[in-house]
Parts: C-alpha cells; sequence; structure tokens
C-alpha cells in the first residue's frame, strides 16, 4: 500500500473506497456537488492544504471538472495538487448502465491507474516503512477517549468539532481521517485532557 502524505479529495464514498485500498492517506469527500454549499468542508480543505497538501481527485467527466474548477478556486496556494484520471469507456460494476458521459470514474480505475495519476500529480510518497499503529489516532483511541462508543460520544465529538473548527456534518470514520491529517495521537490526548470540550 502506497503512503501519501497529502489528504486526497475525491468526490464521494465509493471513490474514497476504492482509493483506501491502495493508499494510506486520509481521504476526504466532497459529496458531489454538496461541496457547493458547505462552507465548513471549504475551510477545513484550505487548512488541510495548509497543514497536510490536499490533491484533488475527480473524475474525468464534466461533473468531475465542475467540481475540481470550484475547489481550485476556492482553495489557492501552493499546497493544493491535482490528479487525474484517464478517460476510460465503460460503467462501474455496481451500476446497471454507464455514466451520462459513459467514462468510468474513480471508483472504476484499477490499482495501478490511480497510483500512476498520484505520482504524476507529485504526491509525497513515503516509501519508508509503513507508520506504526501508535504513530496514527486509531478507532481504540477514539474509544478510549470517549469519542466513540460510550453514552455522551455524539455530544462530545460535535463539541470537539465546534472547537476545532470543524465540519459538524463529518461523519466519525471522516473525523477520524481529520484528526490524523491535523494532529498526533498525543496532540489530541494533550487537547482533550486540558481543554475538554464542553
Amino acid at each position: 500500500m502506497l503512503k501519501v502524505k497529502e489528504v486526497i479529495v475525491v468526490e464521494g464514498r465509493y471513490d474514497k473506497n476504492t482509493l483506501s485500498q491502495v493508499v494510506d492517506a486520509a481521504i476526504i469527500e466532497t459529496a458531489g456537488f454538496g461541496i457547493f454549499s458547505d462552507r465548513e468542508k471549504i475551510e477545513l480543505l484550505r487548512r488541510l492544504a495548509d497543514k497536510r497538501g490536499i490533491i484533488i481527485m475527480t473524475d474525468s467527466d464534466g461533473a468531475g471538472f465542475l467540481i475540481r474548477n470550484y475547489l481550485k478556486g476556492a482553495i489557492s496556494g501552493n499546497g493544493v495538487k491535482h490528479a487525474y484520471i484517464p478517460d476510460i469507456e465503460g460503467r462501474e460494476r455496481r451500476k446497471r448502465t454507464a455514466a451520462k458521459e459513459g467514462k468510468l470514474g474513480v471508483e472504476g480505475m484499477e490499482p495501478d491507474v490511480l497510483i500512476d495519476a498520484l505520482r504524476r500529480a507529485g504526491a509525497t510518497i513515503d516509501d519508508a516503512e509503513p507508520a506504526k499503529e501508535s504513530d496514527r489516532i486509531t478507532k481504540a483511541d477514539m474509544f478510549a477517549l470517549g469519542l466513540s462508543g460510550k453514552t455522551g460520544a455524539a455530544e462530545l465529538r460535535k463539541a470537539l468539532k465546534a472547537r476545532l473548527g470543524l465540519p459538524d456534518k463529518l461523519s466519525a470514520d471522516a473525523l477520524l481521517d481529520v484528526l490524523n491529517a491535523l494532529y498526533s495521537p498525543e496532540e489530541l490526548s494533550a487537547l482533550l485532557r486540558t481543554c475538554p470540550p464542553k
């Protein structure tokens, strides 16, 4: 599995699922055109671009380019890279018919095509040993800190997101990705210990 430093931005959950089988990276979904009205997520993407860098990887159809161009205008700076997938005719396995333009999206790409697109975009690839579990915030950490699986976890996550200026709509899994992109396990523990969300 390829370890990528930057946060990868994709259109939807199927794109994220496909990509997460190929790369070890934080992956954020735009919810398709939902990004156009989600100011919180745009602000989050700006923060991520400044801190880690982002790679925008949308489908190669008209909708994908519309989303890409919107993000390009909304998030400026050196922290933004663009990964382009090739035009390949076909349909994704989960769909009965091909997409409107008849092209495969990110979810339909082969792993080597996705890796090639990321390399061509200038992704920062860490060929060293994979990160140890202790270097990342895990689901077990989230549970131990009271952020999941316990009474009041949803309220605690909501308060933490508000305190950190993160979008309220982030799911628990998306919050985990974002926390790993922005904080170490020690920084998160210290934050919760010294400034508990109210």
